[in-house]
């Protein structure tokens, strides 16, 4: 009898899994074959702060879409693919939810007998927006903001082995000021279809009673050090925090704190600093220790690293990593997938996009108004990418001014939309500080959902005093921040300058080409400026990119070309949507862009 019934269940789990295929007829990339329900995204979500004992919950869940004030459903809709968001083709779903209605997913859970005695987190990578969560009908929690981390603690909301875990999900997109970046219920033009509920890894973890929640490093090269800062759950006057910096396997560092003090650990002579050309990490383990037992042990990484701006010879401002300048060039990166829209089929394919970015002679990514899952940071630090980091866009903006600085009327937004963009900007930053590739941060995008420019600066730096803030991307300006962005279409051009910040090119570009076969739309599609060929658009960007290379010396420190992928209904992608066409000659980019990202260093 035990033999058949369970033989029964591997037929039903066997079926379950072959039911599943992804929705729709769009283009898809190579990677969503490899997607399989049974084994979704299986990396480890957090390389930041690691432990050995994880559960992944990752896979079919039940899911239903209600009138937003429905009580909890007592049947489903069908399945649905976690984390996909519901509107993608991976998902398996396909749907629209809107702000009318909520969507809601439940799905089973056991706990693994080992983890007795200790508590139980789950953790949200992210999701899209406000979230509420219970367990085995208890409300454990409710998070609002569509693009950090969340963790709540259900220890005691569990029935042993066996229980059950329900979401539910409002999210009303361009319906209201909340961040959405380029999230739209209607896609058109520059903006792209929308994205409902759960879109990161979904997972378990077991932790002692009391335990390191977040690791903050900063490094100072100026002084040889890096301070490390747990953030532990439990009394803090007993206990020591321990510190052990390794590289490649071989400890060189330690340092050691009591009573909640940060760390600061004095590294070697001669430590390595990381730069694109050669992204040194180091390794590192934090251990808590009360009476000489140990507490509680995670593992983590840092850079010895620096980001600033200084003068020239000439006496221009320029950007600099490590107190050298550095012409930071990189291209717009969106972020989307055809058939996942915010979330890649596979962590291969999310670490491609920095890959192939760096293969064509790149050093900086700025991340456009979208937040993505800490691997990809993770990527980018092992690589040696510069990020700038977008803040999602979301909310009224005053007019734009483009060649001038701003006159206008300071807000448009009510007092229950700023206090939800510095809430949603507070948790990005401090979800993402200790990542040694940001080296910008972007409040806002050109003037939209702009206001108080100065304040959230501030803001910014008080959140951030080590990165330097660029105020707002093509936006209004005003003399604040680090930075001075322009954007301008196709060609570069330099319509303002500010000798006393580093004066950038934000985005120019947008050389458009359509690729038969790999498109969104069927024979539909845009560009800046639009070409037939390889030859013509790569002489296009050929010859913007000199044009560039003479307003270097002339006075831009940085420029970010639009864009990495074409994206819906966008063609002005280096590559086609589906990662499958790089659209130009890559030995002809590969030299023209590394001639622009040395041009400080010849």
């Amino acid at each position: 009898m035990k033999t058949f019934l369970m033989t029964v269940m591997l037929l039903s789990c066997l079926g379950a899994v072959a039911q599943y295929a992804p929705a729709g007829d769009k283009i898809k990339t190579r990677w969503a074959a490899e997607v399989k329900p049974d084994k979704v995204l299986p990396e480890y979500p957090r390389p930041l702060l690691t432990r050995q004992n994880w559960q992944n919950l990752n896979g079919l869940w039940n899911y239903a879409i209600t009138p937003k004030d429905s009580k909890q459903p007592v049947a489903y809709d069908g399945e649905i693919l976690v984390p996909f968001c519901i509107e993608s083709s991976l998902s398996g779903v396909q749907k629209t939810v809107g702000a009318d209605n909520a969507l809601w997913y439940q799905r089973e859970f056991s706990v693994p007998k080992g983890w007795k005695g200790q508590r139980v987190l789950l953790h949200f990578g992210a999701v899209d927006w406000m979230t509420d969560v219970w367990v085995n009908g208890v409300k454990v929690g409710s998070h609002t903001g569509g693009y950090t981390p969340f963790t709540f603690d259900i220890t005691q909301a569990l029935n042993g082995k066996d229980n059950t875990l329900m979401v539910r999900v409002w999210d009303p997109t361009d319906d209201s000021y909340i961040p959405h970046g380029k999230q739209v219920n209607k896609p058109r033009g520059i903006f792209y279809t929308a994205v409902t509920g759960i879109w990161q890894t979904v997972w378990l973890e077991p932790v002692p009673t009391s335990y390191i929640a977040a690791v903050k490093t900063t490094p100072d090269l100026e002084r040889g050090t890096v301070t490390v800062t747990p953030e532990f759950k439990g009394a803090t006057d007993e206990v020591l925090y321990q510190v052990e910096v390794s590289l490649e396997g071989k400890t060189v560092a330690s340092g050691k704190a009591l009573g909640g003090q940060p760390v600061e650990v004095i590294m070697p002579e001669g430590f390595l600093t990381w730069t694109p050309d050669h992204p040194h990490l180091y390794d590192m383990k934090v251990s808590v220790l009360e009476n000489g037992r140990m507490v509680d042990e995670v593992g983590s990484y840092f850079a010895m690293r620096c980001f600033g701006t200084q003068r020239d010879e000439s006496g221009m401002m320029r950007l600099t990593l490590n107190g050298r300048p550095i012409f930071q060039f990189g291209p717009l990166d969106q972020g989307w997938w055809p058939d996942g829209l915010y979330t890649a089929p596979t962590d291969e394919a999310l670490a491609f996009d920095v890959e192939k970015t760096k293969e064509l002679g790149f050093n900086m990514i700025r991340k456009h108004v979208k937040v993505e899952p800490a691997r990809w940071y993770y990527h980018c630090d092992r690589l040696g990418m510069i990020v700038w980091q977008d803040m999602p866009s979301g909310g009224r903006g005053p007019g734009w001014q483009t060649e001038q600085y701003f006159d206008g009327p300071e807000s448009l937004r009510s007092t229950e939309s700023e206090a939800c963009y510095k809430k949603e900007w507070r948790e990005i930053i401090e979800s993402l500080i200790s990542q040694p590739c940001i080296g910008v941060w972007v409040p806002f995008n050109e003037s939209w959902g702009q206001f108080k420019t100065p304040e959230i600066v501030e803001m910014t730096k008080q959140l951030d005093p080590t990165r330097l803030v660029n105020p707002a991307s093509g936006g209004n300006f005003y003399p604040c921040g680090d930075i001075l962005d322009l954007h301008h279409y196709p060609e570069p051009k330099m319509v303002l300058y500010d000798p006393t910040r580093a004066t950038v090119l934000g985005e120019y570009g947008g050389i458009g080409r359509k690729v038969e076969g790999h498109t969104w739309v069927k024979d539909q599609g845009w560009g800046y400026v639009e070409f037939d060929t390889e030859e013509k658009v790569t002489d296009t960007y050929v010859e913007y990119a000199e044009l560039l290379y003479k307003m270097a010396f002339q006075g831009f420190s940085a420029a970010v070309y639009t864009q990495t992928t074409d994206c819906e209904t966008e063609l002005n992608g280096l590559m086609t949507y589906d990662r499958e066409v790089v659209k130009l000659n890559p030995e002809r980019l590969l030299k023209i862009n590394r001639k622009i990202a040395h041009a400080f260093a010849e």
